[in-house]
């Protein structure tokens, strides 16, 4: 596929800290878009498997790591007991996990989350006036607790819930992100029920399939939706701020999370979730580069090449990175301003580039010494794709190349 097209935009960041540990902006910002990354990596990770376990193990070790906590666990409503079972957990002492139970009952916290459907946010456990302490809590230290429910389809399957024996306070924001993955979990929880109906009747083949891929491209829609949001909160932030350099940072970020929202909605509107066709792909994300970006001209020439989407989804943060940076020292309006080419080498290997017109590489450029979040980037996404980038003098501008084996 080949065609003329132009570029979109992305950011700088901090490390991440959270709000309790005395974040400044810069931190608590990071702090938040690593909550959406874990989202979206564990949106990926939900289409993948086909375990039950595993998925509910996975998402209390991704959730608590979202919350910077190490005890996090997932209630499963047990109708006959009529109470609430560990199922599973991240950071409990040996012989809780598979065993521990909780009331469901008004009086406790996952309980009253479960029966009204209301989160629970107790900061304060030790003067808790409201629900009893859990004992599992007690026997931790857990000094904080939020609690949300975890509906499957129609039914109430339990509560996700992260605890901290560290005091400070679970704010509303925690309790977005902690809704949005509990959603998210119940979708994929859905969808592995569908598939055990797969199994118990020749009869209820079809409508199980059919009902699993509109699961399946759910999941992407909610990421997708999810991500979204964030962009959408970081370009509120970016209109407040006063200070140039804070706009840019979070017009940067802004751009960041929308390109892997881009890549979620392609997803979740594909018949195939686990590969992407590049030559399709790609040239939606240039069409995109040159909507958002219509003084630069942006060509491509992609091999239609089949590869994971854990790969392309990788390509697609590369390519917008390089198309960003070159856009950044790139005269508008030069001939063939902006270039990317995709090729195969046999062998299964494939040749990335990025070329543009600017100005060239300067005499000290040296990627290794670089400061600038957009190169530490491009080289580490060019490693996870298994290939080494190497920057290129192309008399004029400068040329990107990445070999690597999908």
């Amino acid at each position: 596929m080949t065609s003329e097209q132009p570029t979109d935009v992305r950011r700088e960041a901090a490390s991440a800290v959270t709000p309790e540990q005395g974040a400044t902006t810069a931190e608590e910002l990071a702090y938040r878009l690593r909550q959406q990354e874990l989202t979206a990596e564990f949106g990926l990770f939900a289409l993948k498997t086909h375990d039950v376990q595993a998925l509910l193990q996975e998402a209390t070790e991704v959730c608590g790591e979202g919350m910077k906590t190490r005890l996090c666990k997932v209630m499963q409503y047990q109708p006959d007991e009529g109470d609430l079972l560990m199922r599973a957990g991240v950071g409990w002492k040996p012989g809780y996990v598979g065993v521990a139970r909780a009331g469901a009952d008004l009086g406790s916290p996952a309980g009253y989350a479960f029966q009204t459907g209301e989160p629970v946010i107790s900061n304060h456990l030790q003067g808790e006036t409201r629900f009893r302490t859990p004992q599992i809590l007690v026997d931790h230290g857990v000094k904080r607790a939020i609690n949300v429910l975890l509906r499957s389809g129609k039914d109430k399957f339990g509560v996700l819930e992260v605890d901290s024996p560290v005091q400070g306070r679970f704010t509303g924001t925690d309790l977005a992100f902690m809704q949005g993955f509990a959603n998210l979990l119940g979708v994929a929880i859905e969808r592995q029920r569908s598939e055990g109906a797969l199994r118990t009747s020749d009869a209820q083949l079809r409508q199980a399939l059919e009902h699993q891929g509109v699961l399946t491209k759910e999941i992407s829609h909610r990421v997708k939706n999810s991500l979204s949001i964030v962009a959408s909160l970081l370009s509120m932030q970016a209109r407040a701020s006063d200070h140039d350099e804070v706009r840019r940072a979070l017009a940067d970020a802004e751009n960041r999370v929308q390109t892997i929202a881009a890549v979620h909605d392609r997803l979740w509107r594909t018949e195939e979730v686990h590969s992407i066709d590049l030559a399709e792909f790609l040239g939606g994300l240039c069409q995109q580069f040159q909507a958002a970006g219509p003084e630069h001209a942006v060509s491509y020439d992609i091999a239609p090449v089949l590869i994971s989407t854990d790969d392309a989804v990788t390509l697609g943060l590369l390519a917008n990175e390089l198309v960003t940076n070159a856009i950044k020292y790139t005269s508008p309006k030069a001939e063939g301003d902006i270039r990317l080419t995709l090729t195969p080498l046999g062998r299964g290997e494939l040749r990335f580039e990025v070329r543009d017109h600017g100005p060239g590489l300067p005499a000290e450029f040296d990627t290794t010494k670089s400061k600038s979040l957009g190169m530490k980037l491009i080289a580490r996404l060019g490693r996870q794709l298994g290939g080494k980038p190497v920057w290129q003098n192309s008399n004029p501008g400068t040329r990107f190349v990445l070999e690597f084996t999908p």
